[in-house]
């Protein structure tokens, strides 16, 4: 396995550590709150960081993705106990490939559009660095609602406030 790959799976890893004490807050009975009516709703985010993982291996499998032709249908979690066996389901599709995969793909181009309209055109590599900043991304705005929810925030990169 090359260098490249191990690193973007030790990423993987250690980014799932704190997904997953994230997600694991969550309480049921907030599912369906959201802090504004432009925001998403407690279940819409979270389960769409829950399926990010699944972006490492739809990049290594394709070409690209057009939702235009296919539409985002996100999977229904109702309680937290569902949602972190997505989660684990995700990561684990996600790293299984990211295992198998070879530098020679990295390189190769991927693009993210609605119709014609192109939303992102990189490198396979690049795009998977961009699923890992999109947990990271939506994870933050999750701790968010929980702290808005009066939940105690775990520590991602160290101690939360709540932690200390």
């Amino acid at each position: 396995m090359s260098q490249i790959i191990e690193m973007l799976l030790k990423e993987m890893d250690q980014e799932a550590n704190t997904t997953r004490k994230m997600l694991s807050r969550v309480p049921n009975d907030q599912y369906d709150w959201q802090p504004h009516p432009k925001s998403m709703t407690v279940r819409s985010l979270a389960t769409h960081i829950a399926e990010l993982p699944t972006w490492v291996s739809l990049t290594l499998n394709t070409d690209g993705l057009d939702f235009a032709t296919t539409p985002y249908q996100p999977k229904e979690i109702n309680d937290t106990d569902q949602l972190l066996q997505y989660f684990e389901e995700s990561l684990k599709e996600g790293r299984d490939e990211l295992a198998k995969a070879t530098d020679e793909e990295l390189p190769k181009r991927w693009v993210l559009r609605d119709g014609e309209q192109i939303l992102s055109d990189g490198t396979k590599g690049e795009m998977i660095r961009i699923a890992y900043s999109q947990i990271v991304h939506h994870r933050a705005q999750l701790g968010v609602y929980l702290r808005l929810l009066n939940i105690p925030i775990p520590g991602s990169y160290g101690p939360s406030a709540d932690e200390q």
